[in-house]
């Protein structure tokens, strides 16, 4: 077709919204693959998109277009002649980067290419117009042709008959005054009479003054087809601009048709770019579908672990809600611990007390024991000693 892509690039694509020319509409439900072309029969290039066998952009760029950057990862610019505007999301940056720049260096191109191709029309046109001029001024016929002989009758005498010719060729039909006020001459050897001798004695004066008046009125003639030839001059001169016009008229329709012929071929004629572009589509299709099941159970995950979290939250309040209470109370058992440890002490102390008491009153006990034993053995010997 005579159409080639130059660079391709991926992004979501979308329109405005033709009712509130505010908001965006998406065009594609993924992202897609969008192509700048060349056109090499007709010297254009346009971006062209396509979702399936839909062509859901098909721009043709030209120099009044602008690309603008309204975001990190999005584009757009407006098409007249489609009554839009597309928009374009990148994954990235640099991918936006990239083709606003791919897309200036086409609009500078184009806006070359169209000059190229007035200065062409323009050489072409030009002789048309000249032959259209002449041909509008050849269309009013002169009366009197630049070259015709003209015959002076000669008046007769008696039964002799004479002619005098005198062939008239003026220089210029619109030549200066003072060439169209001079009377032709007449020639300087006038032809002989073929009858008798008084011809020679014809009247030559009448003759000149008729042929005078004959090209004063042949001048004023002249004068007014002159006169009618610059107004028509004029006239097409004046419709040179809406010929123009009609033109550029007639060049926007024919390019409205290309473009309507071109999108009918690219339908038609790209089913290898459109099957290729469909089974990379389908490829994206999965891929985006797993990482989505994946995303949904990292989300799941997510939501799981904010639920334990606020669990977690709530179990750590009542911890540190009985950790306080708990905390609470060991200082009370600090408290009663102490008092403890000082009623031991003074309880161990009062025991070692009385443990020596004990110890004492054992002593003196076996003291005691051990004189009540003497005091027995003695009185036992003396009970024995008596008897």
């Amino acid at each position: 077709m005579g159409e080639q892509p130059i660079f391709s690039t991926r992004a979501h694509v979308f329109q405005i919204d033709p009712t509130t020319k505010k908001n965006w509409v998406p065009t594609s439900k993924h992202a897609v693959t969008v192509s700048y072309f060349y056109d090499s029969t007709r010297n254009v290039y346009r971006i062209i998109s396509l979702d399936g066998s839909k062509a859901i952009i098909n721009s043709t760029i030209t120099p009044n277009m602008t690309f603008t950057k309204t975001s990190q990862k999005f584009g757009q610019w407006a098409d007249s002649r489609a009554n839009t505007v597309y928009g374009l999301g990148f994954s990235s940056e640099n991918h936006l980067l990239k083709f606003a720049e791919k897309f200036a260096e086409f609009k500078e191109a184009a806006r070359l290419a169209k000059e190229k191709s007035q200065e062409k029309m323009e050489l072409t046109s030009t002789p048309s117009q000249v032959a259209a001029v002449k041909k509008n001024v050849l269309s009013v016929p002169p009366k009197v042709p630049p070259k015709v002989p003209l015959r002076v009758p000669v008046k007769k005498k008696e039964s002799a008959t004479g002619d005098l010719q005198s062939p008239l060729t003026p220089e210029s039909i619109n030549g200066t005054d003072d060439e169209r006020g001079t009377t032709p001459e007449t020639p300087q050897h006038p032809p002989e009479p073929h009858a008798e001798p008084s011809q020679n004695q014809l009247p030559f004066s009448h003759s000149s003054s008729s042929i005078n008046k004959h090209w004063e009125a042949e001048l004023a003639a002249l004068k007014g087809n002159n006169a009618k030839l610059t107004a028509a001059l004029l006239e097409s001169t004046a419709n040179v601009k809406q010929w123009k016009q009609q033109l550029a008229a007639y060049q926007e329709e024919a390019e409205r048709l290309h473009k309507r012929v071109t999108e009918l071929e690219c339908v038609s004629g790209q089913t290898t770019v459109i099957k290729s572009q469909k089974t990379e589509l389908n490829h994206t299709i999965e891929e985006l579908e797993l990482a989505l099941k994946g995303k949904e159970e990292e989300l799941e995950r997510l939501k799981e672990e904010v639920e334990s979290a606020n669990e977690f939250q709530t179990q750590k309040e009542s911890l540190t809600q009985k950790l306080q209470e708990t905390e609470e109370r060991n200082q009370t058992l600090e408290a009663q611990l102490g008092e403890l440890e000082q009623r031991l002490e003074g309880s161990q102390l009062e025991r070692e007390a009385f443990r020596k008491s004990l110890r004492s009153l054992l002593e003196l006990l076996d003291g005691k024991i051990f004189e009540l034993t003497e005091l027995r053995d003695s009185l036992a010997r003396l009970i024995e000693g008596s008897s």
